[in-house]
């Protein structure tokens, strides 16, 4: 069961600014780009939900007909799919300046048990892909709320 910080610290003061910046409110649903809708939402049902780190095939964006199989984020719903950001455990902070030029965005969500290895990960914001529910091989974790919000306001602010 996961706890919650009473803790005012920094971080949690940035989330909560960051949620109100964006007009997040608890419980909020935020009408993400293209029609996704992005609200917090997992539940221990072993259904992949918005919330969750699952793992799907996610097809390569130079050859789509090419991918491979990595664990994803989910944002949000569009009609009965999925919406997700991919994640990786490569460090693209060294290249950041490198990666906007190209039109990639990358947020650090730190490390978690959807990692064997607990790798720090970090999600891409500006590539939405969409999953059928079909199509998730595993769930690996819950994201605490906190990260949630940032990562939704990433994607509200650099998927387009």
């Amino acid at each position: 069961m996961a706890t919650r910080s009473t803790s005012t610290g920094p971080l949690r003061r940035f989330a909560k600014a960051v949620r109100r910046a964006a007009g997040w409110r608890p419980g909020a649903v935020v009408a993400g780009p293209y029609g996704t809708v992005m609200t917090y939402a997992p539940k221990p049902d072993g259904r992949p939900d918005p919330g969750e780190i699952v793992w799907t095939w996610v097809p390569y964006e130079d050859d789509p007909s090419q991918g491979k199989d990595r664990p994803v984020l989910l944002v949000g719903r569009r009609g009965t799919n999925l919406v997700a950001v991919m994640m990786t455990s490569k460090d693209h902070d060294r290249d950041a300046a490198d990666e906007a030029r190209w039109g990639r965005y990358w947020m650090d969500i730190g490390s978690g048990a959807w990692d064997r290895q607990r790798r720090p990960s970090e999600v891409r914001l500006d590539r939405l892909i969409e999953v059928e529910e079909a199509d998730v091989r595993r769930e690996g974790a819950v994201l605490e709320r906190t990260i949630f919000d940032r990562v939704v306001a990433g994607v509200v602010k650099h998927a387009a």
